[in-house]
C-alpha cells in the first residue's frame, strides 16, 4: 500500500477485496465432505497463541500476512495529524487480520533490508525482524501480535464528526473516515481494466518506453507479415 499517496486507490487499506476471494474459496473448500480433503490446511485462527491480543475480536487471515506501507520518504513529510491517522488506519487493518506491518522506502537501504528479512521469514520460516516501532517519528515496524486495539486507539481526526457517519462496525467507521479525510482521486472497484500494463497507478517511465517501442515493433512486424501473405496469395 502506498502510504505516501493516501488519495490514490493504491492506499485504500479497507479495499482488501482479494481477501474476500480467498475467504470465499476457503469456505467452499470447508463445505465439501471431510473425506474429500482430509489434509486440508487449518485456518490461521487455529494456530494463534491463546494470549494473542484481541483474539476474540479479530479475523485472522488464513495465511501469514505482511502489509507494506511504501514511499515512507514521502509519508514522513506529511502533516502530523494526517500521519497519525494513516498510521492508525494501517495498524487497525493489520491487527484486524493478524498481520505484520512495516513502512519502507526504496530510498532507504536499512528499511529495504528489514522488509527483505520479513519476506525471508514468511517464505522460509527464518528469524523475523525483532524490532517493534510504533513511534510516528520513525517507520512503523509492528510484527503480528505486537499491537492491540487499545494501543491503536480511536480515529485521530478533528475534521470529521464520527457520530454523523452511522458506521455499522469499527471497520466501516475507519473506511468512512478514510474516504472523508482522503477523497479518492479515482474509485475503480467496479471497473474492469482490460490492460493492467496501462494502469497509470503503476507508471514506470523507462519500462513504459520500452513497452511502447516493442508494441510499435510488433505492429510493424504484423504489417510486414500481412504484406508477405498477400504477395504469396497473388502469386498463386
Amino acid at each position: 500500500m502506498t502510504c505516501g499517496e493516501p488519495r490514490k486507490s493504491s492506499c485504500r487499506p479497507h479495499r482488501l477485496i482479494w481477501r474476500k476471494a480467498f475467504s470465499g474459496a476457503q469456505k467452499a473448500q470447508a463445505a465439501k465432505p471431510a473425506a474429500n480433503h482430509p489434509s486440508s490446511i487449518p485456518s490461521a485462527a487455529r494456530v494463534l497463541p491463546t494470549d494473542y491480543p484481541d483474539k476474540e475480536l479479530i479475523s485472522p487471515f488464513p495465511v501469514p500476512l505482511l502489509i507494506i506501507g511504501s514511499k515512507y520518504d514521502v509519508f514522513q513529510d506529511f502533516d502530523s495529524d494526517k500521519k497519525k491517522l494513516i498510521a492508525q488506519m494501517l495498524r487497525f487493518v493489520a491487527h484486524s487480520y493478524a498481520a505484520s506491518l512495516i513502512f519502507t522506502s526504496i530510498k532507504s537501504v536499512s528499511l529495504m533490508s528489514k522488509t527483505k528479512t520479513y519476506f525471508s521469514h514468511l517464505a522460509f520460516d527464518l528469524d523475523r525482524v525483532k524490532t517493534v516501532s510504533t513511534d510516528l517519528t520513525k517507520p512503523l515496524i509492528i510484527p503480528a501480535g505486537s499491537d492491540s486495539f487499545s494501543q491503536i486507539g480511536s480515529p485521530c481526526t478533528t475534521d470529521v464528526d464520527i457520530t454523523s457517519l452511522h458506521a455499522k462496525n469499527p471497520k466501516d467507521l475507519w473506511k468512512k473516515i478514510w474516504e472523508r479525510v482522503f477523497p479518492q482521486e479515482s474509485i475503480r472497484e467496479q471497473q474492469d481494466l482490460k490492460d493492467p500494463a496501462k494502469d497509470p497507478q503503476y507508471k514506470e517511465p523507462q519500462i513504459d518506453a520500452m513497452r511502447a517501442q516493442k508494441d510499435q515493433e510488433l505492429e510493424q512486424y504484423k504489417r510486414n507479415a500481412a504484406k508477405t501473405w498477400q504477395g504469396m496469395h497473388l502469386e498463386t
